[in-house]
């Protein structure tokens, strides 16, 4: 497989420098590379759209022990290839802009607003299962005491 998606190339879906590092196997089965190209198509590739530009991908598909490997969650959907963490690294928008965009205009399941501060988030953590089973929840990440806190906003 070459592409995710129109903009997402399988190789930047799976990339992980820890996996690299650590000699981790960080690839994607047939049912986790189907919800890797919903959440592309779905969530991404409108949102490139309205961008106008390229978006750096953080992180898409992480296989359970890069998960672990960097302290993920153990309920993780990184694992299912139905998440993916975005920056706007290139200028086109701001993280609070893309943030805003996915809320008020695509279906989504979990949204997060990943630490930085009130006016941009450091990244934006968005995923995907379905049309009929997204819940449309909106979060913000924050450290309380050290520990990651989420809340709903």
């Amino acid at each position: 497989m070459e592409r995710i998606s129109k903009h997402i190339t399988y190789k930047e879906a799976i990339r992980s420098n820890t996996a690299l590092r650590l000699n981790i196997n960080n690839i994607p089965n047939d049912y986790e590379i189907s919800n890797m190209v919903g959440i592309a198509s779905n969530v991404f590739e409108p949102l490139r759209e309205y961008v106008g530009g390229p978006i750096k991908i953080n992180s898409m598909f992480r296989s359970e022990a890069l998960n672990r490997a960097i302290g993920g969650s153990s309920r993780s959907q990184h694992c299912q290839g139905r998440a993916i963490d975005l920056d706007d690294t290139f200028g086109h928008k701001t993280n609070a802009e893309m943030f805003n965009y996915i809320k008020n205009n695509l279906n989504f399941d979990q949204l997060i607003w990943e630490f930085g501060d009130d006016t941009n988030p450091d990244w934006v953590h968005v995923s995907f299962v379905s049309n009929d089973e997204n819940r449309g929840r909106c979060l913000k990440a924050e450290k309380v005491n050290g520990k990651t806190s989420y809340r709903v906003i």
